[in-house]
């Protein structure tokens, strides 16, 4: 496998499936045209060159970036068996470019300042403020943990380019970059480089550590230069998807030492948090998106923020590609089938259980025949989400409740319309809770 098809790997990995299966599978690395510091990629027809230019080219030369130790340029061109007048002229990048083969590892937009805070995040977010300015004083190790797509390896990399900035010497690796660096150096025999490299930092920033899992070997010269930088008082940075006592495979000397400094999980963020955070990224990118369009993103695209970014990304793309306006009918196209997929996952249950827990009503009474205002107010709610958050059909819904047909969803639908229409507390309401039954736990 050459370094290119590995770094589509490592992109199928941070991305939704439906793209990578829709765009990034289609590309072919070019290893004649390609050096050091320039990626080569053909793709099929000129659509998908300009998507993948638009919303992955900073992001697979980051990729390159880790897999050879030298940031290059990506080019993405038309395919020669298609119309090759389409394919865009590869600059002449001079190989001895000091700039090029200049590298930190680090994403340097990957800052502090872009980083958005809420209640969700607050702690890990102070921790990772305070190991910057003081590493090796204070919470050493820091251990970051938390879902896929939360901001782990964002406030992992803003330590290390807040150090970097300052002149410090920072690793930034991921663990299957150390394990496979580990590896090599054995093979090579030169160990000693090995440890010289990861020894004498400053800062040493780990990603994804769950994966040192029943890697034994690996375990040992972890721990050895874990004991050297702590020892030594330099500062150790950790992330992992779990905490360090829920890690299967690793061995207990290296949970303890985990657990010596400071544990912060990043839980997923509330609704108000996600907002802030579409609006931060479309100032960032210089996209245009109205409240209506935020909000429906930030209800309906789950707690991945990798994820949500990425839906703003291709949602301009779009626009751009297709000369259109951002729309919100633009955009519940653009994204229905992303949109399809979760929903799927979405159970007319779990919308009762949501709502019940919410409105302190027991899911039996929102099931049953009683019409109280609190019950019918709460059935209608269920109702209008059923409808809205999973495929289900009025009749399926109706069903569901025990009703005769259809017609009894259809009125309970108009009459909660009418109230969305006129009270803007109660249509928060809704979106916080359509927020919390789409980041349920897969």
């Amino acid at each position: 496998m050459n370094i290119g098809e590995k770094v589509l790997n490592e992109l199928k990995r941070e991305i939704p499936e439906n793209e990578y299966e829709k765009y990034i599978k289609k590309l072919n690395y070019d290893t004649k045209r390609s050096r050091s510091n320039l990626a080569h990629f053909y793709a099929p027809n000129l659509i998908i060159a300009k998507w993948v230019n638009t919303k992955y080219k900073k992001t697979l030369e980051h990729l390159f970036e880790l897999q050879g130790g030298v940031k290059p340029e990506v080019h993405i061109s038309i395919s020669e068996c298609n119309d090759t007048s389409l394919k865009p002229e590869v600059p002449n990048v001079k190989t001895g470019d000091k700039n090029q083969q200049k590298s930190s590892y680090l994403n340097p937009s990957l800052i502090f300042d872009s980083f958005i805070v809420g209640s969700s995040n607050q702690f890990a977010y102070t921790a990772a403020k305070s190991v910057a300015d003081k590493p090796g004083q204070i919470y050493n190790p820091l251990f970051l943990y938390g879902g896929v797509g939360l901001g782990k390896t964002h406030l992992l990399q803003a330590i290390g380019n807040h150090q970097v900035a300052l002149g410090k010497k920072v690793i930034y690796t991921t663990l299957e970059m150390f394990m496979n660096s580990f590896i090599s150096h054995i093979q090579s025999k030169t160990m000693d480089r090995f440890r010289e490299k990861f020894r004498e930092c400053d800062l040493l920033l780990i990603d994804d550590i769950q994966f040192l899992s029943r890697k034994n070997e690996t375990q040992e010269e972890f721990f050895h230069t874990f004991n050297e930088l702590y020892n030594a008082k330099k500062q150790i940075v950790i992330t992992s998807d779990r905490p360090p006592n829920k890690i299967a495979g690793l061995v207990d000397r290296l949970k303890s030492r985990f657990e010596w400094g400071l544990m912060a999980d990043i839980q997923p963020p509330g609704l108000e948090t996600k907002i802030e955070i579409i609006k931060k990224k479309c100032e960032l990118d210089g996209i245009r998106l109205n409240s209506d369009i935020i909000n429906y993103i930030a209800t309906n695209m789950g707690d991945n923020i990798r994820e949500i970014e990425g839906t703003i990304i291709k949602l301009n793309a779009l626009s751009s590609m297709l000369n259109q306006k951002i729309t919100l009918d633009f955009a519940q196209n653009a994204i229905k089938d992303q949109i399809r997929e979760k929903r799927e996952n979405i159970t007319i249950d779990h919308i009762v259980e949501v709502v019940s827990k919410e409105l302190n009503i027991k899911p039996s009474d929102i099931k049953s025949k009683k019409r109280t205002q609190a019950i019918a107010n709460a059935r209608r709610i269920v109702i209008y989400l059923a409808r809205n958050l999973t495929p289900n059909s009025m009749p399926q819904i109706a069903v569901y409740f025990g009703m005769k047909d259809h017609t009894a969803i259809s009125h309970a639908m108009r009459k909660i319309n009418e109230i969305i229409d006129n009270n803007e507390n109660f249509k928060v309401t809704l979106e916080e809770l359509s927020n919390k039954i789409n980041t349920k736990e897969k």
